[in-house]
């Protein structure tokens, strides 16, 4: 039996979708939890991300920001307000994964830098510095990751961001392996990009 690295064996979404027979759905009620019933925000969130916002804005003015100062600026701040750094949640970071493949002559090993919560939610965190690393780039890896949840009886979630873009991502395996893609957005452009983000945090939060 091979072992692969993810980063050299999936490279492309199509390459994703044949190696773990996975389908994308855009049927609206498979991810509600990015754009269905989410929670309202209090008005000491909103001034947490007004003042994350803030910070970044000042720092990314400057230059591109590299994976370590947009977890530093961005990302950590987000899942601190949204309570993912509290009881009940636990937090593992740079994870190794493997993946057998169905054919059993394959298994997929990596070692990555992002976060995983309760082992249902997995934060990717990407440079900024070239077009090259948009969050649309880390989409097949990160289904790659997903597909090495030791849950697969339930639905978990991928949360993509390179500082100018985040994606959040859902994936399930209860009946058949699909994915849903949440809309790109974009804190560079506007504060309700953001304060959508956060509430997205919170309706994933108590589903997991």
């Amino acid at each position: 039996m091979s072992a692969t690295a993810i980063t050299d064996a999936i490279t492309t979404l199509a390459e994703a979708e044949r190696r773990f027979h996975l389908s994308r759905t855009e049927e609206e009620g498979f991810f509600l939890e990015w754009h269905a019933d989410l929670p309202p925000l209090t008005e000491t969130e909103k001034m947490g991300i007004n003042e994350l916002r803030r910070r970044y804005l000042y720092q990314r003015a400057e230059s591109h920001l590299l994976e370590g100062t947009v977890m530093l600026l961005l990302t950590s701040p987000l899942l601190a307000i949204a309570g993912f750094y509290d009881p009940p949640f636990k937090v593992r970071a740079e994870e190794s994964v493997q993946i057998l493949l169905d054919d059993g002559e394959e298994v997929l090993q990596g070692r990555i830098d992002v976060l995983v919560l309760q082992n249902r939610l997995w934060v990717v965190v990407l440079e900024s510095k070239k077009t090259a690393l948009s969050v649309w780039s880390a989409l097949p890896q990160t289904l790659a990751y997903l597909m090495a949840n030791p849950q697969p009886q339930q639905p978990y979630f991928g949360m993509m961001v390179n500082g100018d873009e985040i994606l959040f991502v859902k994936l399930t395996q209860i009946e058949s392996r699909q994915y849903g893609v949440s809309r790109v957005f974009a804190p560079f452009s506007s504060i309700q990009e953001l304060y959508s983000v956060l509430q997205i945090l919170k309706r994933i939060s108590r589903v997991i």
